[in-house]
């Protein structure tokens, strides 16, 4: 008798680990990994199809698959790290000061591999308008980036039980060093979301553009706004 309850324990464990498990079986082996050490995962996929953050685990991750879907990306990025829930009990609150504090993005550091050396991912950010809503904050801002000049986009940061999350989309068309049109307006979306998986908290960013692949120019889109998506979230993950 107890060795069946022990095995139904072990049997019933098992089972709530792996209906808890956030990802699907595009995160490999090694990946997991990765990010069961606490590194910061950054994964170029391209295209909504091969998202690793599962359908169905929470409110809010349903909502960042529909603004995925909804942008139908040509250029797709995430971004994955795992914190303890244990002694980060408060980080819900502290990502959301942090997100909300927009003009201190201005400053962020960001690497060009193209021309090996360091920018400010945005020279200026500036908040034009807030509103408060009862489940959080919708913001609209003017960054000043390189090379495409102003970004004005819109902000929308949700929070419900134990999860938050972040959404942006630029509101005007972008030119690539005033030379030619790039990205047209609602193009170009970064999430990020905070959500509670047991002991843990998983932080699953994830940003795209829908912009042609065009000859020539597909490896310098790619390069110009995906890395950016890139050291947007990994800038916010490692501040905790």
């Amino acid at each position: 008798m107890k060795k069946i309850v022990f095995s139904l324990l072990i049997f019933i464990s098992l089972t709530t680990f792996l209906s808890a498990d956030p990802f699907n079986n595009k995160l490999t082996a090694e990946e997991r990994k990765t990010i069961e050490s606490g590194e910061i995962l950054i994964k170029n996929i391209n295209y909504e199809k091969f998202m690793c953050f599962k359908k169905g685990e929470s409110e809010l991750g349903d909502i960042l698959q529909a603004e995925i879907h909804e942008l139908n990306p040509k250029y797709l990025a995430e971004v994955i790290q795992i914190k303890p829930y244990k002694g980060n009990e408060d980080l819900p609150q502290r990502l959301e000061a942090l997100l909300n504090n927009v003009p201190e993005y201005a400053g962020i550091p960001y690497y060009s591999e193209r021309n090996d050396e360091w920018y400010n991912l945005y020279d200026s950010a500036t908040i034009t308008e807030t509103v408060e809503r009862k489940d959080g904050l919708s913001l609209k801002a003017d960054f000043m980036m390189e090379p495409f000049d102003l970004v004005q986009e819109e902000i929308e940061l949700t929070r419900s039980k134990d999860s938050i999350l972040y959404t942006s989309v630029n509101t005007n068309k972008l030119r690539y060093l005033d030379k030619f049109d790039c990205i047209w307006p609602r193009k170009m979306k970064i999430c990020i979301l905070l959500v509670r998986d047991g002991d843990n908290w998983i932080l699953y960013g994830i940003g795209g553009v829908n912009a042609p692949r065009v000859p020539f120019f597909t490896e310098r889109i790619q390069t110009s706004f995906i890395n950016r998506i890139n050291t947007f979230c990994s800038f916010i993950f490692k501040k905790f």
